[in-house]
């Protein structure tokens, strides 16, 4: 049992550092700007709409 925990590891590890092909500096730099920037597109958009509602419902039901 564990015989097959080692093993297990070791292929992992294995895995991880010889076989996976990593991204460069460069190109994790740009994907994180990348969601970051539609993060943020996104987020505008949803408050928009929030505020947008907002001012319809107070339309539709005043105070």
């Amino acid at each position: 049992m564990f015989k097959k925990i080692v093993n297990y590891c070791k292929a992992c590890y294995d895995e991880l550092a010889h076989k996976t092909t990593w991204p460069s500096r460069a190109q994790l730099t740009h994907s994180a700007m990348v969601v970051l920037s539609a993060s943020l597109v996104i987020a505008l958009v949803v408050f928009a709409m929030d505020f947008v509602f907002q001012h319809v419902m107070h339309l539709v039901y005043p105070k």
